[in-house]
């Protein structure tokens, strides 16, 4: 298959994956929220909530995961050596990081499959908005394709993880008044 056949499938599954990552934290959300609501609403809510992370988690999140890991993977002797492609041996360490968030989102839909709800609804919130700087990152980095620019992104990266943490405490301040 020519290179940009596989390119644009890279792609596509990275954002069916990315949208797995980007929902499956708000299910949990919303599953945590659930618990302050009366017994029958909690049990109806979070029987649902339960059905929609496992289509998500199986369904879309998995194996897009696997096809953008498998497509990357394709193209990656387009770039030998890796040694003359910096920025690409960087992409690849936040890509790693980013396997290992998805496994994390994986311990923690055990656990809501078991019935526990180990975190806050803001402490989820918090740890959504970590795909969104895993995402920044590797998408700067594809298309700067420069590590020395990297030091402005990482500063744009602080900026945004200031900007999100601030949004999120509004939010709770905000709807704890309400």
């Amino acid at each position: 298959m020519p290179y940009e056949y596989i390119k644009a499938l890279h792609i596509i599954f990275v954002v069916t994956w990315f949208a797995g990552l980007f929902y499956l934290p708000r299910l949990f959300i919303y599953y945590t929220e659930a618990e302050e609501r009366d017994e029958a609403a909690k049990k109806v809510l979070q029987d649902q909530f339960m059905i929609m992370q496992k289509r998500l988690w199986y369904g879309i999140t998995w194996p897009s995961c696997i096809l953008t890991v498998g497509f990357g993977l394709a193209m990656l002797h387009h770039w030998f050596p890796l040694s003359d492609n910096p920025w690409l041996m960087v992409k690849l360490g936040f890509v790693v990081f980013l396997l290992l968030y998805h496994i994390s989102l994986g311990v923690i839909y055990k656990k809501f499959q078991r019935g526990l709800t180990p975190y806050t609804s803001t402490q989820l919130r918090i740890w959504n908005e970590v795909s969104t700087l895993f995402l920044v990152a590797i998408v700067f980095l594809v298309k700067l394709k420069d590590v020395l620019s990297m030091g402005y992104g990482l500063l744009g990266l602080v900026g945004l993880i200031v900007v999100l943490m601030s949004a999120i405490m509004v939010y709770r301040r905000l709807r704890s008044s309400n």
